[in-house]
């Protein structure tokens, strides 16, 4: 299934902006990581109507992939303090 592109890039802001508070990133950092992600791939090809879950789920989805992908002592240089 295809979701409305506008309601998509709406989706993506809240789902970002959740993950960012989440993880204490910023908002950039958050932007970048998620623009990289499997998730984002996922809800961009309509996998599963991805775009259907909740805003939440979907950051729960991605701190899951960033703390797959980023190891707990690097250094990230964009974190809030």
């Amino acid at each position: 299934m295809t979701a409305n592109p506008i309601l998509l890039q709406k989706k993506y802001s809240r789902v970002i902006e959740c993950f960012a508070k989440q993880q204490g990133l910023s908002l950039d950092a958050a932007l970048d990581f998620f623009y990289r992600s499997q998730v984002y791939q996922l809800i961009r090809d309509g996998v599963s109507d991805m775009h259907c879950m909740s805003d939440a789920y979907l950051a729960e989805e991605l701190k899951q992939e960033y703390e797959e992908k980023v190891p707990e002592n690097a250094v990230v240089k964009e974190r809030i303090k």
